[in-house]
């Protein structure tokens, strides 16, 4: 990537993660000159792929794709940089403590019949509970390369909300009560309604905690679900893969990208602080005391970290910088990394046909088995700091891909949930980190005897290591919760929502930005085609 010191930019980045890319893209398309200044010794922020012990790499945080926004990849040409992405066989499974197991299959005929096998009633509704899952993402999936209107944002702000209204309004007056149940109840609210075991209400209430560091029962968990079903793989609504080469992979055609359309992408070159001047950004000075000046600055970073420490408080109205302090992070996420000498071997497979645990060892493996269990997780983690028993995600994307461990061994992802962003009694989670790690572990062994003993090396992520490696402030993988009072028109905050912030030329492109978190590009993609209409209105 090049090296070239360039002082002259219309636009300077902050940060060169996956939404920072896309929107220097299309800002670079748009004839505007651009340079990414990038902390870390790697572009993609989150979304990289890294070996984390000899011979094995991994998709070392974000772990699996399905929400990057289909036009993205094909504007970007993405795939003739080598984007590559490979659905899993199967969705998911769900081990019981019983020894029994629940798949969730990518055909649906194939998943009526599974349900069945738990509560006959349960597969009859799940038709129409599918159906209704889907015309919501469909009305969100509109939503998502929108610009959310903004309060205070003049008649421009109104026509949009006017178009919004909209299309809300000639929905069926059945399907806008959905929609406003599934933007305000909790999960356990809408499944509760629709479904009557346990285990199934389980399964499809994992969505809603996933980066969400709060219950199925807390208000605001359906959407948080809702957000979990938009994405696609290679066209198929609702369904999530692997990139080949990892997540990195994403993000490393992304950069091939950008830099054949004429950006810069300086590694290693963190940014200490937004130049502001006469009430305007000017640039940025790096943490080796060079400054960077350009037209405008666009930021990465959580909006948080941006307004509390990027930007002096004296350039901030009175009030902001107290507000945002307020804003909520921490997603309750631990992230482990192993290296296997062999494939986990699931007690509850045993017995099954050897074709289909092939497909399932493709698949998202949820130690998470009922509604109860999802619950105590995150109740256990507010009054103790981790859960004992925490929710877990295993990928073993080695099954879909040969190039991340040698021929006979694999890589395993583990994500984790409810973990505290801030510990309580004042522990420390530098001295915590281990035991977490350790009981992780203990809690696989029960559902697959020997995976301890096949671990050759493991790379442990706690709330704080995600924090000082990839600047998640709080852990939090989404940049923000994905609350009511944190979405739309309101993220980061109201009258913040069309990814101009309150100084002028600084732009939000992160994930702290409608439409929220995931390895989406949406919000890059939406802070572009707001710069270049500055940019066009000579109003920068």
């Amino acid at each position: 990537m090049s090296r070239v010191k360039n002082t002259d930019y219309d636009v300077v980045f902050i940060g060169a993660g996956h939404n920072g890319l896309v929107a220097a893209w299309y800002l670079l398309k748009a004839g505007l000159k651009v340079g990414l200044y990038e902390r870390r010794a790697v572009a993609g922020g989150a979304a990289v792929t890294e070996e984390f012990h000899p011979g094995f790499k991994n998709s070392v945080a974000a772990y699996t794709i399905s929400l990057l926004n289909p036009k993205i990849i094909k504007d970007m040409k993405l795939a003739f940089y080598g984007l590559e992405i490979v659905e899993r066989k199967m969705a998911n499974f769900w081990p019981q403590p019983d020894g029994g197991v629940l798949f969730r299959h990518n055909d649906f005929a194939d998943n009526k019949a599974e349900f069945a096998r738990f509560s006959a009633r349960d597969a009859e509704v799940y038709e129409a509970y599918s159906e209704m899952i889907e015309r919501a993402a469909d009305f969100l999936r509109e939503m998502i390369l929108k610009t959310p209107p903004n309060a205070g944002g003049g008649i421009s702000a109104l026509i949009a909300a006017a178009g919004l209204g909209r299309r809300f309004s000639v929905l069926k007056i059945d399907q806008q009560r959905v929609i406003l149940d599934l933007f305000t109840k909790s999960a356990k609210d809408i499944l509760d309604g629709w479904f009557e075991s346990d285990v199934i209400k389980g399964a499809l209430a994992f969505d809603s905690i996933v980066g969400f560091y709060g219950s199925p029962e807390t208000p605001g968990s359906a959407y948080v679900l809702l957000h979990h079903a938009f994405g696609e793989v290679n066209g198929k609504k609702g369904a999530w893969g692997h990139a080949i080469g990892g997540m990195g992979a994403i993000t490393q055609a992304m950069a091939k990208a950008v830099i054949e359309a004429g950006g810069e992408i300086m590694l290693g070159s963190p940014v200490a602080e937004v130049l502001v001047e006469k009430a305007r950004a000017t640039g940025v000075r790096l943490d080796s005391g060079e400054t960077v000046r350009a037209r405008a600055v666009a930021s990465n970073l959580n909006p948080k970290l941006l307004l509390t420490r990027f930007v002096a408080a004296e350039h901030l109205s009175e009030g902001l910088p107290e507000r945002m302090a307020g804003y909520k992070c921490g997603s309750g996420t631990f992230r482990m990394n192993v290296a296997l000498s062999a494939l986990p071997n699931f007690s509850c497979l045993k017995g099954h046909d050897p074709e289909k645990v092939r497909k399932a060892m493709t698949a998202g493996i949820i130690i998470g088995p009922t509604m109860d269990y999802l619950d105590r997780a995150f109740y256990h983690a507010k009054r103790h700091g981790w859960s004992k028993k925490p929710i877990i995600e295993m990928l073993v994307p080695s099954t879909l891909d040969s190039t991340l461990a040698p021929e006979g061994a694999h890589v395993a992802s583990l994500f984790c949930q409810q973990f505290a962003p801030v510990l309580p009694d004042g522990k420390s989670w530098d001295e915590e980190r281990e035991h977490a790690a350790d009981h992780i572990i203990d809690c696989v062994e029960d559902y697959a005897p020997g995976f301890r003993a096949s671990i050759l090396g493991r790379q442990i992520l706690s709330p704080l290591d995600l924090e000082n490696i990839f600047g998640l402030t709080g852990g939090d993988i989404m940049h923000g919760e994905l609350s009511l009072s944190q979405m739309f028109s309101a993220r980061p905050l109201i009258g913040l929502a069309d990814y101009r912030m309150p100084v002028k030329g600084l732009y939000l492109v992160g994930s702290g930005a409608h439409p929220g978190g995931g390895v989406t590009g949406a919000p890059g993609h939406n802070a572009a085609r707001e710069i270049v209409k500055d940019f066009k209105r000579h109003k920068i």
